[in-house]
């Protein structure tokens, strides 16, 4: 299903069309690739799973059971991931792994952190990945050498993100602070400084939308937020049902037009970002969904609290439950191939 075809009613005949419920607890982070269909997930249950989202499709488990699994995202290759450990921090100093899916091997590993890392993310644009932890820092770093490249220290939980362009970085931070920085002279410090108003709670997730005009903040009482990306303005705001000892996510689609977000109560909201307005809410059926992401070039996105689901449209019936096939309505490619 192409991108550009998302409208209202697309959004509103979102439904379940695919469920992995084979998880022991919560997973923890999830994240798509950004040019295979691919979906990794980190979980309670120490495993790390690889899967093809055109066919719904379960690839591969690998489990880490000496360092656990936490945050997650996908390096440039499709096999290879970056992960955050849950255990022996303080001890080994081993808080992030890069993980090879296809031979479970661990290419590096990346020391620093002696708490946990809770904000994750590889540049669109070449090697460097930022990660943000609970002891207060933000460090910048490159797949290719072991040595930390550069350190921030900042006030309370910080939350990293880099746009789509991979030119700037964002680090939010206690009292709603966003700090922008050029990811080419971070150490020159941040070149803008946005405050959001009103909101004292911190974010846990930062996200900027494809076209690099927006961003969108999560704070950890379950307030969401729009802000204009060049200036800070603050576009539009919602609150959601508290989810109490987790925290939720929200997600742009492609086209940067709607926001989907989960709630504590177990429903899922769209929002039309140009008319300000919800468009749509459904059931999870899987309680509170703390992860939730729209994939990058489809009309799909995944959400996950123990269990692990793919909404697609509904376009074939929109009185069923889930109308049509799987990858015909996902618009699904030839299954990857894996090197």
């Amino acid at each position: 299903m192409s991108l550009l075809e998302l409208d209202d009613y697309m959004i509103r005949s979102m439904s379940i069309g695919a469920v992995f419920s084979d998880f022991v607890g919560k997973i923890f982070s999830l994240d798509f690739h950004r040019t295979d269909d691919l979906l990794v997930t980190a979980s309670e249950d120490d495993s790390v799973r690889l899967y093809d989202i055109a066919n719904a499709k379960l690839l591969k488990t690998t489990y880490h059971k000496k360092h656990g699994t936490d945050r997650i995202c996908f390096t440039h290759h499709p096999s290879s991931v970056i992960c955050s450990s849950r255990y022996n921090l303080e001890t080994t100093g081993e808080s992030l792994r890069y993980l090879s899916m296809y031979d479970n091997r661990c290419l590096r590993y990346f020391k620093g952190h002696k708490q946990r890392v809770v904000s994750l993310c590889m540049s669109p644009i070449n090697d460097s990945f930022i990660s943000g932890s609970l002891d207060h820092s933000a460090r910048i770093w490159d797949l290719r050498v072991n040595a930390c490249q550069g350190i921030l220290r900042l006030r309370g939980r910080p939350t990293v993100a880099y746009d789509q362009q991979g030119l700037v970085f964002a680090v939010a931070m206690e009292g709603g602070a966003i700090k922008l920085f050029d990811s080419r002279s971070y150490d020159r410090g941040p070149f803008d400084t946005f405050l959001v108003g009103g909101d004292t709670a911190e974010v846990c997730d930062i996200k900027f939308s494809n076209d690099g005009k927006s961003m969108l903040l999560t704070t950890t009482n379950n307030n969401i937020y729009v802000l204009d990306a060049y200036g800070g303005e603050k576009q539009f705001g919602f609150s959601l049902e508290p989810s109490p000892g987790t925290t939720i996510e929200a997600t742009f689609t492609p086209d940067g037009k709607y926001v989907v977000a989960g709630s504590g109560s177990g429903t899922m909201h769209a929002w039309s970002i140009e008319q300000r307005i919800e468009v749509a809410c459904w059931s999870s059926h899987i309680g509170a969904p703390w992860c939730l992401k729209w994939a990058p070039r489809r009309a799909m996105f995944a959400a996950a609290s123990t269990v692990l689901t793919f909404w697609i449209p509904n376009t074939s019936n929109p009185k069923s439950e889930n109308g049509g096939s799987y990858a015909a309505a996902a618009g699904a490619h030839p299954q990857p191939h894996f090197y």
